[in-house]
This record gives C-alpha cells, structure tokens and sequence, in this order.
C-alpha cells in the first residue's frame, strides 16, 4: 500500500498524544459520571482512580486541556426538530412512518435519552450549518457526456427550491480543457436572476473573471492547491503563479465588490506527490484569505482523507485563517466523506460542499470518485439535529431528475435506501 493510500492513524495525531487521561481509567476502578457512560457501562479502558466516586475533575481537565481545537458555539438559539413523515423516495412522496425521524432529530432536548449522556459529543458541532452545493459545476464537469443547457437550469432550479442557500452554476474555463461546461454563458444568463440564493462560478483567471462577470455572475471563486505537481496538471501553473493569477482576480472583484471565494485542493493527498504536509495547506489557505477571499473551502480532492489526518489539517489552518471563514469539500473515494465532516463540524466548521446524488470527480484526478451526496449530508445533519433549512424530500427530487438525465443510479445511498424501502411502504 502505498504512502497514499495508508490512513493516517490517531498515533500520529499531536493534538491527542497528552490524552493520558484516557489510560487512567478503568470500569472497574471508580463510577463513572453520566457523561462518560456508554450503553450503561463505562466507556474508557484503564481507569486507576483512588475512589469509588466520579470523576469530575479527570472529565473536565480531559475535555479542557486534550482538545486545543474545541471551539465556543456559535449562537445561543435552542435547536429546533424539523422532523416530519414524508419522504421521497424514486420521484413519490410516501408516509413512511418508520422513517418519520429522518428529517431531523435534536440532541439539545433535555429529554432526549442521550441529552445528557452524549452532550460532551455534540456541545462543539455548529447548530446551524450551510450546506454548498457543487453539482452543477464540480459534479457536471467530469461527465462523459455533454449534458443539455436546459438540463442543467433545470437542475439548478429544483436545487435552489430545496432551501439550499449557495448553488454553484458553473465555471468559466476554457471548453477545449473542460467542454462540458462550455455554455457557462448560456447558464448564467438563464439563472441569474432567480432569488433567494448565492450562484458562484468558478474563475481560473482574470479572462475566466471578466467573462463571467459580463454574462451577469454575482460571485465568483478561485482554485489553488496544496500541491505543486497538481497545480502544474490541473492549471498549468506553479502554487505561487496561481497565487498571483488570483491576486488580480480578487483585487478586481473588489472594486466591483463581488465576492471570491477560495478553494485549495488536494488537503491531504495528492495523486503525484502523495501525502500533504498540513502546513502546505496551511500556507496556501492564508494567501487566499490574505487577498480577500471571504470564504476558504478545503477539498480532498481524490478522496483518501481520514478523520485521522483530517483534524491535523485543520488543526494547522485554523491556526492562520478563522474557523468561520472555513469551509470543507469531501470526495467519498475511500467511504470517509460523512466521517471527516462529522469531525470537521466538532472542530468547529459550520460551511460543507456536497453534490447532489454524489456527482462528481476530478478530470486531473484518476480514479477520484464523485462529491459526497448532498443528500446524504443533509441526512445525517437532521440526525444530529443541525439546522439547514434544506427540504430532503424535495432535495430528493432534485437527485432523482439529474440521475435519470444521466442514465444512471444515484450515488447517494439515502436516495437508494429510501427508492428500495418504497415498494415495502405498504406493508407496515
């Protein structure tokens, strides 16, 4: 296996090598305190108090001194259950009322069983997260096939009527490198007068710049890696070349004031170089916020990312760049998407990309697998009773158009188990 493709284990987290608290405690040594039970027992191996009493104060210094990366919650708002019945699942709306709870379900409720029991899981994850859809640009843009203009308004159009507040259209790029995106123009004109919603496009260049803001684009992103190699085959560039093609680029989306945002590539991974050293990231994620990118989106653009190198990374730019200001862009190449967002948002992160019915890939990227579905997310951010104002039924719908435009089975796997468990609805 090669260096690439070894996750990263926790022993090699720096954040978490003082967690001696954890080799301390045993079950049977001392009571544990609520918090730290699990199914009824304790959950920590180890444990070699003086007393049978609880350990308040072991608990406390764990949570305060072991994780440098915790941060306040933003907002004091009470998280509110937006739990309802219907569900879509292959383009019918069904009262599947054993899945009543899979619009959303709060761990803020007191009464909840593992209110108290898992609070110290969930006090860091934002209540309210917005979720970015890529699918129209990122999840387009590696399709074999050129996909209809009117196809791709449409797309846009059931998206934005789901709730979701930021659609990424398209991207101005030239069609001999990316001609599946060649009617940028065409979509813009078509979209960009539709309300309640961000529509980006991507921009390589002041050129890319300028077009789009002629056909009527109102926001717009640039795209740095973390990775030489890959900057040369993604945009024929070196990382610090690229840096100044961008630096033009925000410096005239100022004076019009439009905002940029910035993405930077290849987070952990590279399919030339390998691993990427955290700082790399680090550095790259500054120069875009020092130029006045308001928002930074770190992309695992082949999808080898693990929860174990994940927080590292974060660690290293939360360290440059305000956590508020940070987003995160997972591929599910390996399965790790939900896994890596799940730490993300405990280390603080409240802005997630995802693409609808998991489109996706990179076209400089071999073997990268597509986005993780946006479906999926939304899912697992109701589970965890996390505000999106996102509808999944109608979200659901959206996934089901583009997968059948395409001629294919959608990659989210909530859309799939919802279409199996449809045909069984009436038996229960």
């Amino acid at each position: 296996m090669s260096s690439l493709e070894q996750p990263l284990g926790l022993d090699k987290l720096p954040s978490l090598s003082n967690i001696d608290w954890l080799n301390r405690c045993s079950s049977s040594a001392c009571r544990p305190i609520e918090e730290d039970t699990v199914m009824g027992s304790c959950w920590i191996e180890g444990r070699s108090c003086s007393s049978s009493n609880s350990c308040d104060e072991d608990s406390e210094e764990y949570r305060q001194e072991t994780l440098p990366w915790k941060r306040q919650m933003r907002g004091t708002s009470k998280r509110t259950s937006n739990a309802g019945r219907n569900s879509v699942a292959c383009g019918i709306v069904n009262d599947l009322r054993y899945l009543s709870n899979h619009q959303g379900h709060s761990y803020s409720n007191d009464k909840d069983i593992g209110a108290t029991k898992y609070k110290w899981f969930f006090e860091d994850i934002p209540r309210y997260v917005k979720v970015v859809e890529v699918g129209p640009r990122d999840g387009l843009q590696n399709e074999k096939i050129i996909v209809p203009t009117s196809v791709k308004v449409e797309l846009i159009r059931k998206l934005i009527s789901s709730g979701l507040p930021v659609v990424e259209a398209t991207s101005f790029v030239s069609p001999k490198w990316v001609p599946q995106l060649a009617d940028a123009s065409d979509v813009i004109e078509a979209v960009k007068n539709f309300e309640g919603v961000n529509l980006p496009v991507l921009t390589p260049n002041l050129k890319g710049f300028k077009a789009a803001v002629a056909a009527g684009a109102k926001e717009v992103a640039v795209f740095a890696s973390a990775s030489e190699s890959f900057s040369k085959s993604n945009i024929n560039c070196s990382i610090e070349e690229s840096l100044s093609r961008y630096r033009a680029v925000t410096s005239s989306a100022k004076e019009l004031s439009i905002p940029v945002r910035g993405y930077v590539s290849c987070i952990v991974g590279c399919p030339v170089e390998g691993s990427i050293s955290p700082s790399k990231v680090a550095y790259v994620a500054k120069e875009l916020h020092d130029m006045g990118c308001f928002e930074i989106s770190l992309g695992d653009t082949i999808g080898v990312a693990t929860p174990g190198n994940v927080l590292p990374m974060l660690e290293a730019v939360m360290a440059v760049v305000p956590v508020e200001k940070l987003a995160v862009h997972f591929h599910d190449t390996y399965g790790q998407a939900l896994s890596n967002i799940l730490v993300s948002l405990q280390m603080g992160i409240s802005t997630v990309d995802s693409s609808i019915a998991g489109l996706g890939g990179c076209p400089y990227a071999k073997g990268a697998s597509g986005n993780v579905a946006t479906e999926d997310v939304v899912y697992m951010l109701n589970g965890l009773g996390v505000k999106t104002n996102v509808d999944l039924n109608k979200l659901l719908l959206a996934g089901e158009y583009i997968s059948k435009q395409l001629g294919r089975t959608s990659g989210s796997k909530t859309a799939i188990a919802l279409c199996r468990m449809t045909p069984d609805a009436s038996k229960i």
